[in-house]
């Protein structure tokens, strides 16, 4: 088996929710019983849900397979945090990523009492504290400069990318001759039933 047998490139151009999770861990899951060593994430994704997005994170770097990323586009919100992932982290020239705060969305109407204020808040502070945390173990910067980072919304080139440390090359290649491909669709296959 050469390099390129071994290893499976993923393209994730879809949003983060449970869907394109679910698809991305089916197909991690295969790769790692079909013996794959090495697997290249190639993302661009306007991001979606903390709960998924950290989960998919986690996931990546639990399994015991050399995992690559490659922003091909625009990895935002919590797509930062699944193109973390990476022990080698690369980005096109002409991309851009986004770091930002988590929000919270309330139907119109909705009353909450004050007890229930607070667990939301707690929520909010949890999932920016692993967020950050996340992000600050990638780049080798603290987590209050990651916080402070997330707050202003910060927006970086590729080339600022490499300088915050959040990607170590800029690459325009992607794929090699002759490699496999799988995508992540960002809804689930249709089951025709």
């Amino acid at each position: 088996m050469t390099d390129l047998d071994k290893t499976l490139y993923v393209k994730w151009f879809a949003p983060v929710n449970d869907a394109t999770t679910q698809n991305l861990m089916s197909v991690l899951d295969n790769a790692h019983n079909g013996g794959i060593e090495h697997i290249v994430l190639l993302i661009s994704s306007p991001g979606g849900s903390v709960y998924h997005g950290l989960s998919a994170h986690n996931y990546l770097k639990g399994l015991p397979i050399e995992v690559t990323t490659h922003n091909f586009g625009s990895c935002d919100s919590i797509g930062v945090v699944v193109f973390c992932a990476g022990s080698k982290r690369f980005s096109v020239p002409h991309a851009r990523f986004l770091l930002h705060g988590v929000q919270m969305q309330f139907p119109q109407g909705s009353a909450l009492e004050e007890t229930q204020l607070e667990e939301r808040l707690k929520g909010l502070r949890s999932d920016m504290g692993n967020i950050a945390g996340v992000i600050a173990g990638a780049v080798g910067k603290s987590e209050e400069d990651v916080h402070e980072t997330m707050r202003q919304r910060t927006v970086l080139s590729a080339d600022e990318a490499v300088a915050f440390g959040l990607v170590h090359e800029i690459e325009e290649a992607l794929i090699p001759p002759g490699a496999r491909l799988v995508s992540i669709q960002p809804s689930a296959p249709n089951s025709g039933q």
